[in-house]
């Protein structure tokens, strides 16, 4: 009998539960059967767990938005995909934690011949979050500066390799000196250990004073006012997680007119919200990975059973990398 994690109520890591569920010998006509062969651990996990982010339905449930796997049975109206694919998701519907799954096939997409399950299943979500952030969102330009908290974490690392890619001058923010030879090392132009320097001080010196013109910030609570205050004239603030904590309530007066400043909070699923868009991003991705630019790095393996010291290990803000779950 396969094995999952399940949600039975909104808390901590501690309310991750492992257990035996029964899958149908019935499959949808537009779904895929999977089984997973590696799962990817981000951060809207753990707001899901704790209940940041509303669950899609009533509890209990699965979490977990990022797979790996192989196709081992097809509905009878898919046509793009065969019995023994390997095959990769990064979105809804919910429910990743498990051994085996049925997925919807418009949802799917298939995993390149020069890239293995690991790796893919390490990057998928946040490659994609990258490139939606640097290529659509805000396209970043050479020698154009931009401001990028947490550089060593998981889509700070990508985020350093592409901007890198592009020439772009990114300023990366980390904690320790660990992770700020490791953001160097992945290609970010200028680090700040905000623990010991003051970010907006370092960001209009390292620009002469005139501020960057973005900033992505998915840590939240703990940076959106340096952020703000790093921006320059007609500046963008964008928010695209809070692994800190939510933001609280701001004077939107006060906080954004006196730079005239633009705000967005976005999100992956709204960047993909059909085919042609979903195979575009992790292409784009896929490609920086073929042609070099983009490596992997898995800071840690953990078995599905461990799902909860992942958690911990995640929201300790001590990793730094990419997390994976096997099952």
């Amino acid at each position: 009998m396969p094995k999952q994690i399940v949600i039975s109520k909104l808390g901590g890591p501690e309310v991750l539960e492992y257990q035996n569920y029964e899958l149908s010998d019935q499959i949808n006509d537009n779904e895929v059967r999977i089984k997973h062969t590696a799962i990817g651990l981000n951060y809207i996990d753990t707001y899901h767990r704790s209940g940041i982010y509303p669950l899609p339905s009533d509890l209990p449930v699965c979490p977990g938005l990022e797979a790996t796997g192989e196709i081992i049975k097809i509905g009878s109206k898919v046509k793009d995909f065969n019995i023994g694919d390997r095959v990769a998701y990064a979105t809804t519907p919910m429910g990743a934690y498990c051994e085996i799954r049925d997925f919807p096939n418009e949802k799917l997409i298939k995993i390149p011949d020069n890239l293995n399950n690991d790796e893919v299943a390490s990057i998928l979500l946040q490659g994609m979050t990258v490139e939606y952030l640097f290529e659509r969102l805000y396209k970043i330009k050479k020698d154009e500066f931009i401001l990028f908290h947490a550089a060593a974490g998981g889509v700070g690392l990508i985020a350093c390799q592409w901007a890198h890619s592009v020439g772009c001058k990114m300023i990366g923010t980390v904690s320790n000196k660990e992770k700020e030879d490791l953001a160097l090392k992945y290609g970010c132009q200028y680090v700040i250990n905000y623990k010991e320097e003051s970010v907006p001080e370092k960001v209009m010196e390292i620009t002469s004073g005139q501020g960057v013109p973005v900033v992505y910030d998915g840590v939240g609570q703990q940076t959106f006012d340096d952020s703000i205050k790093s921006l320059s004239t007609r500046g963008l603030m964008v928010s695209f997680g809070q692994s800190s904590g939510m933001v609280e309530e701001k004077d939107l007066h006060k906080t954004f007119n006196p730079k005239s400043l633009f705000y967005t909070r976005p999100t992956l699923m709204h960047y993909t919200l059909n085919r042609n868009e979903l195979l575009n991003c992790a292409n784009k991705l896929f490609k920086k990975m073929h042609d070099g630019e983009i490596k992997t790095n898995i800071y840690k393996k953990y078995k599905l059973k461990e799902a909860k010291i992942a958690h911990e290990t995640l929201q300790s803000r001590k990793s730094f990398g990419s997390i994976i779950l096997e099952p």
